[in-house]
């Protein structure tokens, strides 16, 4: 199995895991041993579909503003989680390929295996909603064949993203390609970076 399929199939399955619940604070039960890749894909899409109903709660047009402050500030800090686990994800593919030799003109990819990987994640959980509003009887017609379209797209969509993903580790394993993990910096979380936080007027 190449890579991008291993992370989708991982993918759906946390995906198909959270929608037993359906419920942003069911707790995580992650099947796969502490510290492998498969523990980290898992958590990521976890996370993922998480910050996805998250988003869906606070667009309800009649949301407290307290709940929805609440909320705004839980996908902050996802947002964050996201990120560092990118980052992770990113690491081991540095120590996988740490000893490979560079061909004379290897170049750098202009993102990161991981943040394939989180494009990927992220698309397991359009398909997965887009299917689902093509199974809806309480739509109209018209609706469902849409749905069915976009579905067409995003599935076309996760084949490019995946041949792409696999040929770019393929690269990197052969010394074409080499990559770097650039900390993201984020600076509203950082009181020290942050002006409302460090309280500049």
């Amino acid at each position: 199995m190449n890579f991008s399929a291993l992370c989708f199939s991982i993918f759906e399955q946390a995906t198909s895991d959270y929608h037993v619940t359906d419920h942003v604070d069911a707790p995580v039960c992650n099947p796969h041993k502490g510290g492998t890749i498969e523990y980290y894909l898992y958590l990521k899409n976890w996370i993922d579909a998480v910050q996805w109903h998250l988003e869906d709660l606070i667009r309800h047009p009649s949301i407290d503003p307290v709940e929805a402050l609440a909320i705004k500030r839980r996908i902050d800090k996802s947002n964050q989680e996201r990120t560092d686990l990118v980052e992770r994800i990113d690491s081991y593919f540095l120590d996988k390929y740490k000893d490979t030799c560079l061909s004379e003109d290897a170049s750098i990819n202009t993102e990161s295996p991981a943040w394939a990987v989180d494009r990927l994640s992220i698309l397991a959980l359009k398909i997965y909603h887009m299917q689902q509003e093509v199974l809806r009887r309480d739509t109209e017609a018209a609706h469902r064949e849409a749905c069915g379209s976009k579905l067409s797209i995003l599935r076309e969509q996760k084949e490019d993203l995946s041949v792409a993903l696999d040929r770019l580790l393929d690269e990197i394993a052969e010394g074409k390609k080499y990559m770097k993990v650039y900390k993201q910096m984020k600076m509203y979380n950082d009181p020290a970076l942050n002006p409302v936080l460090y309280g500049k007027k």
